[in-house]
Parts: structure tokens; C-alpha cells; sequence
């Protein structure tokens, strides 16, 4: 029952990936945004009694609606980012923003087991972060753009820096019909998938089993689990910010192409928690090497910010959405499977053996994943992320053209 639950919120999740990111490209993701958090805190904040009065099957419910709910926002996000972040600063840009997912993580986890411990009891959990998600809808809904042009907080000699260094970036993609057949046929959009789906396999194992395992295997109180299950989340927001600024650098002084760089960071990404996972399979009960294996794990994947994940906008900037819709969507397929299995394989919560069989697991699809990334990804702008009449310029063209010039300049 209980991986079920854990697993259900992913069933939703994966409905709406694809529609949110056309709608995002659409109708501009702002809205989207504001409409998906406000929900997601109402559904939150209501969680507690629909457990107690509701029963497994409505708890069931709700966690399918709100990932379905929740389904907008990655699509959303990646595209703004597209429209937001200048090209010297992307790599600091997007892991901020993408780093919320581990200050979430890691102020959650670190308050939960003092909320569930106080008199309260674990209800006060989802009233405080329902209550954070909705007041964060009603102050974005004030200062959130959809791009730089819509934008009342920035000055007019930010706009155009930062328009002038999106080249590949239309202003009109409401215009541009998807190229579907394209994106369904391109091996490089192939090689991030693939290694979404092994992302997500091995960060929402660990995600979602990391208090069970310290908990059984260590025998900690809810309280003390809290405090050490937060404490790869801290590891990885604090060396996420470092890997950007590493990576901006390198690229911004030309010691790496962006492909280079890109398959640099997925492989310490994806391929570091591999092996630190294989090395928690065999550490047995020792509990501080475990507890430092499990750090690194996470803080070595936060690396996946300046790769697969930034790579939609690389591939293409006027569909970034709908990329994102796809891979999240169906990479979500093994976010669903990972909790799943283990409850399959934990029957006991407090053998070695089985908890090596799922660390084992975790490594070998990280592994196959960065493989894929490595031998067929590439940061290239795809020549369908503008489609066009053949032999005939559109004023879209012309745009980008005169964008890549004032950019070209600028990072000169």
C-alpha cells in the first residue's frame, strides 16, 4: 500500500506532460505556473483528511490529480528558461532554478520529522508546505513574465542584452506549427530521453526510500531520520551552485564546446552515483560510510542540471516545452517502477540483501542512461527548431539572424 501511494503521484503526472508543454508555448507558461502551484497547495494543504476520512482509495485520488496538476510545470519551466536566460548565464540560471527542487527537498525533509513529531503531529507537514505553494502562486502571479518583452521588473538595457543573446529564440512561436515527426526522429532528442529515464529511476529511488532505509536499517527515530535524510539535499543545492559557476566559465572562456560540456556534467551526474551506489550496495551496516555514500550520491547528481536537463533548449529553444513534456512525461514511466520495486524487492526493510538488490539496480540504469547521453547526445540547435517555407526567409529568420550578430558581439 504504501509504494503504491508513493507511485500514484506519478500516474497523473505522466497525462499532461506533452499538452502542458504545447500549451506553454501557446499561451505562455506565466499562467500555467500560477495555476499549477495554487492547486498543488490546495490539494496539499487538504491531504490530511482525506487520509483520515478519506481511506487508501481517496488518498489514491488525490496523489493521481495532483501529479497530473503537477504535470505542467517541468514543461513550463524549461520553457521560460528558454526565453529567460542568456547564454553566458545559463548554466548559473538554470541550476538556481532548477535547485529549488533541492532546497524543497531538503527544508522539507529537515522540518517534516520535527513537524510529525510535534503536538501537531504529521498533518502540520502538508498544512505548512500547502500553505508556502499557495502563497508563492499569489506573489509570482504579481511579478512573474512570460519573456523579457512581457517583463515590468527589468530595465530596457537588461531586456536587450537578454534578448540579444537568445539567437535561436523566435518571438512568434505561436506561428510555428510542431514539427512532430522530426522530434519523434531525432537521435539526439533519443539520447536525453533515455537518460531521463534513467535519471528518474535512480533520483526518486532514492528520493522516496531514502527515510525507510535509514530509518530500518540504522534504527533512528522519525526526528533524527528527518535531520540525516535532508542531509544529502543540503550536499547537492550547495554543490549544484558551484558545478554552474565551474560550468559557465569553461564555456564562457571556450575550454569546452557546450556538447562537451553537456556530456562532461551528465556523466558526474549520472555515472558518479552509479558507482557510489554500487559501493552503498556492499558498505553493510556501517552506518557513517553509508550516510556519506548516500551524500555524495545525491551531491554528485546535481551535476544534472548542465546536462540532460538543459538540453531541451539546446536542441531547441522554440519547442523546449514540448521537449521537455515528452521526456519528463515518459521518463516518468520509471518513476513510477522505481518505488514500486522496491516494495517488491524490500520485503524485509531490514535486509542487506535486498536493499543491495535496488542500489544495484538504481547504478546499472544510471549507468545505461549517461551511456546513451554520451554516445549520440549533442547541444546543437536542430534544424527543425525553426521551420520554415523552402527558399523563403521569414521575418522570424531575419530576427534570429540579427539576435545571433548583437550575441555574437556581446560574448565577444
Amino acid at each position: 500500500m504504501k509504494g503504491t501511494i508513493l507511485s500514484s503521484f506519478f500516474w497523473g503526472y505522466l497525462l499532461l506532460q506533452i499538452p502542458a508543454g504545447q500549451l506553454a508555448e501557446k499561451f505562455g507558461p506565466k499562467v500555467l505556473l500560477t495555476i499549477t502551484i495554487f492547486i498543488s497547495g490546495f490539494i496539499t494543504a487538504l491531504t490530511p483528511f482525506v487520509a483520515i476520512y478519506g481511506g487508501f482509495r481517496w488518498m489514491l485520488f488525490t496523489r493521481v490529480v495532483l501529479g497530473a496538476v503537477q504535470g505542467f510545470l517541468y514543461p513550463s519551466m524549461s520553457y521560460l528558461l528558454a526565453k529567460w536566460t542568456p547564454t553566458p548565464e545559463r548554466g548559473r540560471l538554470v541550476t538556481w532554478v532548477y535547485n529549488g527542487n533541492n532546497f524543497g527537498n531538503l527544508v522539507t525533509m529537515a522540518v517534516a520529522g520535527v513537524l510529525a513529531d510535534s503536538r501537531w503531529g504529521w498533518p502540520s507537514i502538508f498544512y505548512v508546505s500547502g500553505g508556502i505553494a499557495i502563497l508563492w502562486a499569489l506573489v509570482y502571479c504579481y511579478v512573474g513574465a512570460n519573456n523579457p518583452q512581457d517583463s515590468r521588473t527589468i530595465s530596457e538595457a537588461e531586456r536587450k542584452y537578454i534578448l540579444s543573446t537568445l539567437p535561436s529564440s523566435s518571438t512568434d512561436r505561436s506561428a510555428q506549427k510542431t514539427p512532430w515527426k522530426e522530434i519523434v526522429t531525432s537521435v539526439p532528442m533519443w539520447a536525453v530521453l533515455i537518460s531521463h529515464l534513467g535519471q528518474n529511476w535512480g533520483f526518486w529511488t532514492l528520493l522516496t526510500q531514502i527515510p525507510s532505509y535509514i530509518t530500518n536499517m540504522f534504527g533512528l527515530d522519525i526526528k533524527k531520520s528527518g535531520y540525516l535524510s535532508a542531509l544529502p539535499y543540503a550536499s547537492s543545492f550547495v554543490l549544484a551552485l558551484v558545478y554552474a559557476a565551474i560550468g559557465d566559465a569553461l564555456n564562457n572562456k571556450n575550454i569546452l564546446t557546450r556538447t562537451a560540456s553537456r556530456k562532461m556534467w551528465n556523466t558526474v551526474a549520472l555515472w558518479g552515483p552509479a558507482l557510489t551506489l554500487c559501493l552503498l550496495a556492499f558498505s553493510g551496516t556501517h552506518e557513517t560510510l553509508a550516510l556519506f555514500l548516500l551524500v555524495s550520491s545525491l551531491a554528485l547528481n546535481s551535476a544534472v542540471n548542465l546536462g540532460f536537463l538543459s538540453n531541451h533548449m539546446d536542441l531547441s529553444p522554440n519547442f523546449a516545452g514540448t521537449l521537455m513534456g515528452i521526456t519528463n512525461g515518459l521518463a516518468n514511466i520509471t518513476s513510477i517502477a522505481g518505488p514500486l520495486y522496491v516494495g517488491y524487492i524490500v520485503t524485509d526493510p531490514k535486509s542487506l540483501v535486498q536493499w543491495r538488490i535496488v542500489f544495484l539496480t538504481s547504478a546499472a540504469l544510471f549507468f545505461v542512461g549517461n551511456l546513451i547521453f554520451i554516445l549520440f547526445g549533442t547541444a546543437e540547435v536542430q534544424p527543425w527548431n525553426a521551420p520554415q517555407e523552402e527558399g523563403a526567409e521569414t521575418e522570424t529568420a531575419s530576427k534570429e539572424k540579427e539576435q545571433q550578430s548583437n550575441a555574437k558581439q556581446i560574448l565577444n
